[in-house]
């Protein structure tokens, strides 16, 4: 395999993940919260060695997938009526218990259990910003949660919902949908904003991202066109080669 067939086939391999990427954010267009995917290419200069090399061309090109991180424009907020559904307008995210442990996320579409319990749209519990299970009362209503988080009912303020970040939000690993998994230590919001019966949307904006994968798509078949037409050409001169008569 050839230098040509190398280059490439490293510009395939970045093209595939490209396209996971993009099928992954356009099936989470509609989901609450979701942050677009985004890819990190760079160039990778390798060094060619060899009597055979020419001057000037001791290099060559490859193209690297370095990492995918996540786009954190804010999806726009939209009024939901439900006084369970609450946006975070700006940095946070709410905290809730699963089984695995304490994970994140901006999807704010909650719902109360039978026994008062708020819990997200997989049955997780919010948090409170104590980092309790966030639990109304059987004669207790929501009535009102306050642009800091915190809420009310009929017996007055009984706690708030706590919001959260981290140092580094690129290091938050998601797990599902809508749920990320903190890596470092997370610490409060100093000024939390949320707004009730209020969700924010995907920031995926699917036009954009079905013209992105239709334009990866192209370049994965002029790419792959390529590597065949390549081979062939190796093949038809192989095959010249062998033929040729022995004197």
């Amino acid at each position: 395999m050839d230098n040509t067939t190398y280059i490439a086939l490293s510009r395939v391999d970045t093209l595939m993940h490209a396209l996971d990427v993009t099928a992954n954010n356009l099936a989470n267009a509609d989901t609450n919260g979701f942050k677009a995917g985004r890819q990190l290419f760079s160039e990778y200069l390798a060094r060619q060695k060899g009597p055979d090399t020419l001057v000037g061309d001791k290099q060559q090109s490859y193209t690297q997938d370095q990492a995918t991180y996540r786009d954190q424009l804010q999806g726009p907020l939209r009024q939901t009526g439900n006084l369970t559904d609450f946006a975070i307008n700006g940095e946070g995210y709410f905290t809730v218990r699963t089984t695995q442990g304490i994970r994140l996320t901006r999807n704010g579409a909650f719902q109360r259990r039978l026994d008062g319990t708020i819990v997200d749209e997989s049955g997780n519990p919010v948090l409170d910003s104590t980092g309790r299970n966030l639990v109304l009362q059987n004669e207790e209503d929501l009535l009102s949660v306050a642009s800091d988080g915190t809420i009310s009912t009929q017996n007055g303020a009984i706690g708030a919902i706590g919001l959260v970040t981290v140092d580094n939000i690129q290091t938050l690993v998601p797990e599902g949908h809508f749920l990320l998994r903190p890596t470092t230590r997370t610490h409060a919001v100093a000024r939390p904003e949320i707004r009730q019966a209020m969700l924010e949307s995907s920031n995926v904006n699917a036009v954009s991202e079905t013209t992105r994968m239709v334009e990866i798509q192209r370049d994965y078949d002029l790419t792959f066109q390529l590597i065949q037409t390549e081979s062939t050409r190796q093949q038809t001169a192989i095959d010249k080669i062998t033929a040729e008569p022995t004197s």
